[in-house]
């Protein structure tokens, strides 16, 4: 690789207009900011910039011959469109040198309004494969900022594979979840991490827990079981060029004008240290030991080369800086929830359908059996149970077929190049298997699949859907039905539900996924190294006791990823009839036995009809609310609609 100075853009964080003259100072070749509206750090009136402030800085910063990119990096809500629309006129007049973006409304609004100003997106758009990054080359996005969980090794594949320019992050505090995909915060607190109020459950302490005995773990390293130590690729830049990353970020838009002036200054010296003479380089013992005595949380190069297990973890926290939050109690069935009370009016052409995702062949047995009318199958396969195979796929349908039930396959919400290879070759057979669609997890594996095959595509609730403008993208996209947000609440999915120019399905029962991550916590706790796994998680369940006396029970799934589940499956059963509106319900039923998923399917399914049938008469049935307690294995609660907004 021939090397220059423009080999390597040097990108940092700013949150206000003493760090903007900071960051410049010290040698940034580019800055991102956020305004006052829509971006990921929303917790304080203190930073961010006005509508005056952003041109100015604008103009100040390609004054130093300094580019700016502005964060408009989270998810809308129906009723925030018309002021995004708005924010975007402004933006395209300030000209900032890119938009770093999350929700997929940005690109349909984007060709809307004739948008001028360059897109990138964000690593809230947990872009993680080439078929991600070429949809959305489609949609003019000219960089992406990829999911902080692929290795150097899978960065320069990417790059190689698509051309497109990569932003890495490369210091700074991580997420122990994979980006855009963590809802804790969200549905326990109304304070979205996908909306800029994460209140970092992660940084919680817990205790590890044997679901079945109840016994808690004594070989612990520390409470902090979540909290991922800060990123620093300072000692391994080398590795970091080479592997053909154009933009080396650096996050903190809370931080201090002396610490990026500190931390920017470091990196600049050793990047322009490398370019100058990359076969002589060596680290400069002074600026790292900087680095270091400065440091918040200790250290870890994360995922970049390779998965650090328990070394990448804080567990003692003593050097956690701030906790934001601490365990509550998560809402319950006598909860108050903020939701319209059923009001007797239904759609005229209201036709409910019970959808359920089941883990084997029993369980869809039991849905068909007990009036389910399409039944999910395959994606993650949570121990001890297997992957479906195509045998199972095939007596699947069969069974289906004789209760006209329809049968969709799901892919995996991370689908990074191993999974990718694996539905390539799926893909590419599925038509003998005779399923009836197939329901996705990301834009990656809707374009694999629109490329693949032909059958009807739906898109999950990894997609994040949360205003109606991403279904219209969604649309053009090929997709015939889409799934809500579980972070959304009442009011929002009624606005979504007026504007949706899909079908959309709505999650009403089962356990929900707080977050995903790719770091094992069974054994990084117990074994403390990655590598000497021996499938802890084959025979034993193990959940995180929280400090609130909650277990949240740990799923890993066939790729050994863990699945963290909040501790009170949902239940909006009492409110199917204010919920009309969707006529799509699902029952996350792939963590329950059969037999359990027998009450609960058959009780849905009792209850919908008796809404078909008796409209405005109806009302619901509390006993049969009273069988889905008496057989559930975790207790019930209402999620995000105990809050009237999800911020």
């Amino acid at each position: 690789m021939l090397l220059k100075p423009s080999s390597v853009e040097l990108l940092a964080p700013v949150g206000n207009w003493d760090v903007l003259e900071a960051a410049i100072s010290a040698g940034a070749d580019a800055v991102y900011l956020g305004g006052k509206r829509f971006n990921m750090r929303m917790h304080r009136t203190d930073v961010n910039f006005d509508d005056k402030m952003l041109a100015d800085a604008i103009n100040y910063a390609h004054k130093s011959n300094v580019k700016l990119y502005v964060t408009v990096n989270n998810l809308i809500s129906d009723r925030e469109l018309d002021n995004m629309r708005s924010y975007l006129k402004l933006l395209d007049e300030i000209k900032p040198d890119a938009l770093i973006i999350q929700d997929l409304a940005i690109l349909e609004l984007a060709r809307e309004l004739n948008f001028s100003v360059p897109l990138h997106s964000s690593v809230m758009l947990n872009t993680h494969n080439e078929y991600a990054v070429r949809k959305l080359q489609e949609y003019g996005i000219t960089r992406v900022v990829t999911s902080r969980e692929m290795t150097l090794t899978q960065l320069s594949l990417l790059k190689e594979r698509t051309g497109i320019e990569i932003e890495y992050f490369m210091h700074g505090d991580m997420c122990v979840a994979q980006s855009g995909q963590c809802s804790h915060s969200g549905v326990l607190f109304g304070q979205s991490s996908n909306r800029g109020r994460c209140l970092k459950p992660c940084r919680w302490p817990y205790q590890l827990v044997d679901t079945e005995t109840g016994a808690i773990s004594d070989n612990d390293p520390g409470p902090y079981k979540l909290a991922l130590k800060d990123m620093c690729l300072y000692r391994n830049l080398p590795e970091l060029i080479q592997a053909g990353v154009c933009s080396f970020k650096i996050e903190g838009r809370m931080r201090t004008a002396d610490f990026v002036k500190r931390i920017v200054g470091s990196y600049r010296r050793a990047i322009d240290k490398y370019i100058a003479d990359p076969t002589g380089y060596s680290i400069d013992k002074d600026d790292w030991q900087d680095v270091y005595e400065n440091r918040s949380r200790d250290f870890t190069t994360c995922y970049a080369l390779g998965n650090p297990g328990a070394a990448g973890i804080g567990y003692s926290g003593e050097r956690e800086p701030r906790f934001f939050s601490q365990a509550v109690e998560e809402a319950g069935l006598n909860g108050t929830a903020a939701i319209q009370a059923f009001s007797g009016e239904l759609p005229e052409d209201f036709e409910p359908t019970l959808t359920v995702r089941v883990a084997d062949l029993a369980g869809l047995t039991t849905a068909c059996q007990n009036g389910a009318d399409i039944v999910y199958v395959g994606g993650e396969a949570f121990k001890p149970y297997k992957p479906w195979t195509t045998a199972d796929l095939t007596e699947a349908v069969a069974q289906a077929k004789q209760h006209n039930t329809k049968v969709i396959i799901v892919t995996p919400r991370i689908t990074m190049e191993r999974e990718i290879g694996e539905y390539e070759h799926f893909l590419s057979n599925i038509r003998g298997l005779n399923l009836d669609g197939i329901m996705v997890s990301n834009i990656g594996m809707l374009n694999l699949t629109r490329q693949t095959c032909s059958l009807p595509i739906q898109a999950d609730f990894s997609a994040n859907v949360f205003n109606h403008v991403t279904t219209k993208w969604l649309k053009n996209n090929g997709v015939v039905k889409a799934t809500i947000s579980p972070e959304a609440t009442y009011g929002q999915i009624a606005d979504l539900a007026a504007n949706s120019v899909l079908p959309l399905e709505l999650i009403v029962h089962g356990p929900l996924e707080a977050m995903i991550s790719d770091h094992c916590i069974p054994s990084a706790v117990l074994k403390h190294d990655p590598l000497a796994c021996d499938d802890l998680c084959a025979e034993k369940r193990y959940a995180l006791l929280d400090t609130a006396g909650q277990h949240h029970p740990i799923m890993i799934d066939q790729y050994c990823r863990s699945h963290i589940l909040f501790a009170k499956d949902l239940c909006l059963f009492q409110y199917l009839g204010s919920l009309a509106a969707i006529s799509n319900f699902r029952i996350e039923g792939q963590h329950y036995t059969a037999e359990q998923l027998a009450v609960i399917v058959n009780a849905y399914r009792q209850e919908l009809d008796k809404l078909k049938s008796m409209r405005s008469a109806y009302k619901y049935d509390p006993r049969k609310l009273d069988e889905i307690v008496a057989v559930s294995p975790r207790e019930l609660g209402i999620g995000v609609f105990r809050y009237r907004v999800s911020r």
